[in-house]
């Protein structure tokens, strides 16, 4: 009953034999090989034109170098207050910026509020050289307490980007699970929306390590291949990341993973509201469900197996939590079993 995180799954199988598949022979290096290239048109076809695609090892520096790609002198990058970027990338972004940094930004269950944001670059004059310059927008999708922004709401924040002159990045580490809960496309819920760069992650979502920063301004592509480059994340061997991806979209896996993950979470929450003894804290929209329980009924499931983290109670939650009370987070991957879930809900009645 391994509810822990989606990074505590294993690789897909069929993302596997593409890694094994690929591991003999010769292919040039550094991006430059055929099985690179036809990655690359894939990801053009998947969001309907062409972009600049840059494979990198982790989310977190998927995240951070696409900051910088927009960064400036004196830039204030504005996400969520309790966004990952601001809360688990141990300041990578402002390290990797060069003391440009995050400013916070206030909103309920993981999601800015425009107002909020408007507000928060108006205090920013551009021209004013002592409290620094606004530089980007980031929004997390799906956020991190398992909501999401809906197409009309990223259309709203970047509207107020634009009219900062400043670009829209999109945290899509769990961008699959956002897709399929919200029934679109990734053009969709991206450049059509006013998204200018995304940080779009596969290892959630059954590869074995698979991140890449989307670009659709093309302009800014031979700058990001020196950032990538500088910040140690070009690899020699770039064919084992675009064997995932290839076998990641291959016959639309990476949707049907994605949508799995999400029912054996709608599955879960369905447990959780027949449950005497535990409630949701507020409904899944992806993969992440959040449920509050007495202390001592989150040692006894654990102890009896269930893997799953306690959680802070974030920004905006109104929900109550009684005294001897925790919430606490479950992420179901697409490795989890419908056996899992019944498992635990037999635990938990």
């Amino acid at each position: 009953m391994i509810f822990s995180s989606d990074n505590w799954a294993g690789a897909h199988p069929k993302i596997a034999a593409a890694l094994s598949t690929h591991a003999s022979g010769f292919e040039p290096a550094y991006g430059n090989g055929d099985l690179d290239q036809a990655v690359t048109r894939k990801f053009s076809e998947i969001f309907e034109r062409e972009v600049a695609v840059f494979f990198v090892g982790t989310g977190t520096a998927a995240n951070a170098l696409s900051l910088v790609s927009y960064d400036k002198p004196g830039g204030l990058s504005f996400c969520h207050r309790e966004s990952h970027a601001m809360e688990d990338e141990c300041g990578a972004p402002e390290y990797f910026m060069g003391g440009s940094r995050l400013h916070g930004v206030d909103g309920a269950l993981g999601r800015m509020e425009p107002a909020r944001l408007e507000r928060a670059i108006g205090r920013y004059v551009p021209e004013f050289v002592h409290t620094g310059r606004p530089a980007a927008v980031s929004i997390t999708q799906a956020t991190e307490i398992g909501t999401l922004y809906g197409l009309d709401d990223i259309a709203t924040i970047s509207a107020i980007a634009k009219k900062h002159s400043l670009p829209l990045h999109m945290d899509g580490a769990r961008f699959a699970n956002a897709l399929v809960a919200l029934g679109t496309t990734p053009a969709e819920m991206t450049w059509k929306r006013g998204v200018d760069i995304v940080s779009f992650g596969g290892t959630k979502n059954g590869c074995w390590c698979a991140e890449a920063v989307i670009l659709f301004d093309l302009e800014r592509a031979n700058d990001f291949g020196f950032i990538r480059k500088r910040a140690a994340q070009l690899f020699s061997k770039s064919r084992f990341i675009a064997a995932q991806f290839d076998a990641y979209f291959e016959d639309g896996l990476w949707l049907e993973t994605a949508a799995h993950a999400n029912a054996m979470a709608a599955r879960l929450a369905a447990a959780m509201r027949a449950s005497r003894t535990l409630r949701l804290a507020w409904e899944p929209q992806a993969n992440e469900v959040f449920a509050i329980m007495p202390a001592a009924r989150m040692k006894a499931l654990q102890e009896a197996g269930a893997r799953f983290y306690d959680w802070p109670t974030p920004h905006g939650f109104d929900g109550g939590i009684g005294e001897g009370e925790q919430l606490c987070r479950f992420v179901t991957s697409f490795a989890t079993t419908a056996d899992e879930v019944d498992a635990f809900a037999s635990l938990a009645p």
